[in-house]
């Protein structure tokens, strides 16, 4: 390895840490950075709850996600279940890119700038989609049993027992 390569080793090496560190799917956790959960109040009765994925966070982790934050805030404000009203699930897609095959790197010295090393040769760079979602809901809270003609009510209760063993909670730094 040409010796001006090995003193960028340790920083690339440090900076392939650093992007595993980030490489895993968000958490159940209440909203950070623009990832998680959040509700806001529209009425007494009635929340808009929504959690946002980053791009490693399945669709359908996502939207599960939202029903058990919905019978989170259902039983925190007394209630028993839940009618979802609206909802929706938004995909973003995000483009990322990686070149590969460079050839070779080779020192040079351009307008009395010395730069640490160059690239020759040809490469190919390959786009990869990523998709993000965000899933929306909005749910009124009742109290006594749900409706068992009402496809769109959740008992609370029932929607936290069966997606406990699902949820991923943040981990304590």
């Amino acid at each position: 390895m040409d010796r001006s390569l090995k003193r960028f080793r340790p920083i690339v090496i440090a900076g392939a840490l650093v992007l595993a560190a980030c490489g895993t799917p968000t958490a159940y956790q209440p909203e950070a950075k623009g990832l998680g959960y959040s509700e806001q109040a529209i009425e007494e009765d009635r929340y808009r709850v929504t959690f946002v994925g980053n791009s490693l966070t399945p669709r359908e982790t996502v939207e599960n996600y939202l029903l058990y934050r919905a019978a989170e805030v259902t039983l925190e404000h007394g209630f028993d279940h839940f009618v979802v009203v609206d909802e929706e699930t938004e995909r973003t897609t995000i483009y990322y890119s990686t070149v590969t095959g460079l050839g070779g790197y080779r020192s040079f010295n351009s307008f009395r700038n010395s730069y640490p090393f160059g690239v020759s040769g040809l490469g190919t760079a390959t786009v990869r989609p990523r998709d993000r979602y965000t899933a929306f809901a909005n749910i009124v809270m009742r109290d006594g049993q749900k409706p068992e003609d009402d496809p769109s009510a959740y008992d609370a209760r029932d929607v936290l027992e069966r997606l406990a063993p699902t949820i991923v909670r943040e981990q304590a730094s």
